[in-house]
């Protein structure tokens, strides 16, 4: 019985090693992974705005043209950026003033799925002056957007194609 009793906690003792070697071999991967997370590359707020930006000009284009389907992969363009900003600037208090765009460029979408340039025009001189709102509620009134005068590429086409 002796034998059988000190055979058990011999057993027990092994038993809590291998889980002790397991568990620094787990915690040596997550070190490893967590490292390589943080230095991954997220672009920053700013390369965020300037990628918005470039949309934003190339919308009006579309959608005074009436390229109502480039307009509207621009207007989403936008959408998709201003969604990783939510998700990936979290640090950045501007972040949070992002939601009053939502509404102006919802109804920017409108008048795009409306295929109506008054509309759109209409719409999109409101976007850029919320655009304006909201830098200078983030103290970047420095920044100011305007309706673009010429494209951002002359390489691209803003008529619909035939």
């Amino acid at each position: 019985m002796k034998y059988i009793i000190a055979f058990l906690m011999l057993l027990a003792v092994a038993a809590c090693s291998q889980q002790t070697g397991n568990t620094a071999q787990l915690q040596a991967q997550i070190d490893s992974l967590q490292n390589k997370l943080d230095r991954t590359y997220k672009p920053g707020f700013g390369e965020f705005m300037s990628s918005i930006q470039v949309h934003h000009n190339k919308l009006w284009f579309a959608g005074t043209n009436g390229n109502w389907k480039l307009a509207d992969f621009e207007i989403n363009e936008i959408k998709e950026s201003l969604g990783d900003i939510k998700l990936f600037c979290t640090d950045r208090p501007e972040a949070n003033s992002i939601g009053m765009i939502e509404q102006p460029l919802q109804n920017v979408s409108n008048a795009i799925q409306q295929k109506s340039i008054t509309e759109f025009k209409s719409n999109y001189t409101i976007l850029t002056s919320t655009c304006n709102s909201c830098h200078q509620a983030t103290q970047h009134e420095f920044n100011i957007i305007t309706i673009p005068t010429a494209p951002p590429y002359t390489n691209q086409s803003f008529k619909p194609a035939l």
